[in-house]
């Protein structure tokens, strides 16, 4: 089992979402597949690539079949992360005949996007090399599908933020304002975790160079978060904070500016886009002989 899977099996599980997802599609049956097809029928096929990226989510859909039939032979080809191509063969899988039908868009639909997002976080870190930039994800995600897209972030080249409310304390602009400034905030934060023993790290949001100044004198947290800074204020917050805490630049960043912005020294930059705005690559599950 991926390592991945392991991390994060305490708050995901693979089997609890395959089977809410055949619910949703299948309900009380795939009449389709059962009008058809013979009910001891087997059948081949395989994950054909149409379209140019990064293949993400083969592992995925070795374990979707697994759930749904232990007994299907999945045969992977191509690893996740591989540049793939037009044409390509991902991966061959056989078994019951209905039961390829019934999981066929579900796996689909899995690694098209998953798929899609590896592409994208590929592109936008290579725009980065020869800084110390990575780029990482947001909250920005599908509800209940997270997992995989955050999954995918890191097939593609890049590094997940936390993973949800649970593993972080981010102290944004919201609750500073309802707070009555940064540094209620920050204080406000350290009582807690001091009251509930909890051990989280802290990241801190800054709007000005001035809230910069304010966070580095109070300390107590392990990032800073530069939320929509240009360029040169980049820079000139880069240099008050060196290397005493870890620097993410986050707010409107696109691929036209995000080289920019990496090279300014920041530790990491996050795009929400990555997880809330990309097109689904392109892939099919064709039957064989």
């Amino acid at each position: 089992m991926s390592n991945y899977i392991q991390f994060h099996k305490k708050h995901f599980s693979l089997s609890q979402f395959v089977k809410s997802a055949l619910q949703e599609d299948v309900g009380d049956g795939d009449h389709s597949a059962l009008a058809i097809i013979p009910k001891l029928q087997k059948g081949k096929c395989h994950l054909l690539v149409k379209e140019n990226g990064i293949l993400a989510g083969v592992e995925a859909a070795k374990l979707i079949f697994k759930i749904i039939d232990p007994k299907f032979k999945f045969t992977e080809l191509i690893k996740d992360g591989s540049h793939v191509k037009v044409g390509d063969i991902a991966f061959l899988i056989e078994g019951n005949t209905q039961k390829l039908l019934t999981a066929e868009r579900l796996v689909l639909n899995v690694m098209q996007r998953m798929s899609a997002i590896a592409t994208k976080t590929n592109y936008l870190q290579s725009l980065c090399k020869g800084t110390n930039a990575k780029v990482i994800d947001t909250r920005k995600t599908t509800p209940n599908f997270r997992f995989f897209e955050k999954w995918a972030v890191v097939i593609g080249g890049g590094a997940n933020h936390r993973f949800g409310l649970y593993d972080m304390i981010m102290i944004k602009d919201n609750h500073i304002d309802f707070a009555g400034g940064i540094i209620e905030a920050l204080e406000a934060t350290h009582t807690y975790l001091k009251k509930t023993k909890k051990k989280l790290p802290i990241e801190v949001e800054t709007r000005t160079l001035n809230d910069v100044k304010l966070v580095l004198k109070k300390g107590g947290f392990q990032r800073i978060m530069l939320d929509n800074y240009s360029i040169a204020d980049t820079k000139k917050a880069v240099a008050l904070i060196g290397n005493s805490f870890e620097i993410e630049s986050s707010g409107g960043i696109t691929e036209k500016t995000i080289a920019n912005y990496a090279k300014c020294g920041v530790n990491f930059i996050s795009v929400g886009a990555l997880t809330h705005h990309v097109k689904s690559l392109d892939l099919s599950l064709k039957a064989i002989s």
